[in-house]
């Protein structure tokens, strides 16, 4: 994900975002929202791709929770394959 295009696809949908630098080595950027028409709907983050997740979450009244959930669960019981992963190595 690119930072440009989540602002922008933000702004679109009536949000406002700004990234500050942040002092820690895992997390280059802290990202703040707000709720243009209501600036009581607000939050940070430390993570673009958490960003872009609660802002949909906030216009879809938290349709797909559910789903992102069962997902997230599924992804991490997935067996890797580490022959795969190994290459050549």
């Amino acid at each position: 994900m690119q930072w440009s295009l989540i602002r922008t696809w933000a702004k679109d949908k009536g949000y406002q975002t700004i990234r500050e630098k942040s002092d820690s080595d895992s997390n280059p950027y802290t990202y703040y929202w707000t709720k243009v028409s209501d600036s009581s709907i607000s939050g940070t983050t430390n993570s673009l791709s958490k960003l872009a997740t609660i802002i949909f979450n906030n216009i879809t009244d938290n349709a797909f929770v559910e789903y992102q959930k069962e997902y997230e669960l599924k992804q991490l019981s997935r067996d890797i394959n580490h022959d795969v992963v190994s290459g050549s190595w």
